[in-house]
């Protein structure tokens, strides 16, 4: 099952099941007392129970064109993951020369690399602008599977991330890292979250990113879930450690496709991240002068 956040044409915010034709099927949050929001039936005990007994029989079905599809958040705080991936681990190793060792090391450590990434405020949905820091001059996107995860510490569901990075300053000092990480603007999450039925093929489950320049596609990537290092629940208990999430949170999981060093992302780019089963992320990239 998917779900999704709207706005519709009145402002309003509503959420939906999506169905496998792309159409919105609308939830009656008015049926029970603990589910006002998107977040409320994430982190209830069966989401997926919860969406179908919420389904409004007597709403019709809501063509896409019709509606603004927003980011799947509400009050939960987003977080990530880092050096999950091979290539990541190769890629800040060479844009950091003090502190190579210590990607090196972290990637193979029982201990992941996790950091606080984003307000719900910092977050921007599909169509939405992202923003390159005014003082980076080497930015990237990085395309990240997205755990959900209750306060309950149980990992509900899925969507697609974009963990806006600025390279150039992590690689002066990886102390830098929060303001490479966190910014306004900097973290895209949606369109919809996938609560899976069976256990996630990761194999099968394909990461795709592309990147257009005035029309052209100047770049374009693809990797799979396969290819990460660690397991869901493995981060999903790191996260959880000492660390009560009240709200529930998005864990960005890391990403396994890095732009060549001689890529920078610049003011009017197009960032798209498709992920099989999921959705397309797509937003357009803004830096001030």
């Amino acid at each position: 099952m998917r779900l999704a956040k709207l706005r519709l044409a009145d402002g309003s915010n509503r959420v939906a099941v999506v169905e496998d034709d792309g159409q919105f099927r609308l939830l009656d949050l008015t049926q029970v007392d603990h589910a006002r929001s998107l977040m409320d039936v994430l982190n209830s005990p069966d989401p997926i129970g919860l969406a179908r007994f919420l389904i409004d029989s007597k709403a019709p079905l809501l063509d896409p064109r019709l509606v603004t599809v927003v980011a799947p958040i509400d009050r939960q705080e987003v977080w990530a993951a880092g050096v999950t991936y091979k290539r990541s681990q190769v890629a800040r190793m060479q844009e950091s020369e003090t502190g190579a060792s210590h990607y090196d090391r972290v990637y193979t450590a029982p201990r992941p690399e996790i950091f606080f990434k984003a307000t719900p405020n910092r977050v921007s949905g599909p169509g939405e602008p992202l923003r390159v820091r005014a003082d980076s001059n080497w930015s990237v996107p990085e395309p990240e599977l997205a755990l959900v995860i209750s306060p309950a510490k149980k990992l509900v569901g899925f969507t697609v991330g974009n963990d806006m990075s600025a390279r150039d300053i992590e690689g002066e000092n990886p102390l830098y890292l929060p303001q490479a990480k966190v910014y306004n603007g900097c973290c895209g999450l949606g369109p919809f979250v996938l609560i899976p039925e069976k256990p996630v093929d990761r194999a099968a489950t394909k990461i795709r990113l592309s990147i257009e320049r005035q029309g052209t596609t100047v770049f374009t990537g693809e990797t799979d879930l396969s290819q990460m290092k660690r397991e869901f629940d493995e981060l999903v208990d790191w996260l959880t450690r000492e660390n009560d999430l009240v709200t529930g949170a998005f864990l960005l999981t890391g990403t396994g496709i890095v732009p060549p060093d001689n890529f920078t992302l610049i003011n009017g780019d197009v960032s798209s991240i498709e992920i099989t089963g999921i959705g397309t992320l797509t937003n357009p990239i803004v830096k001030a002068a």
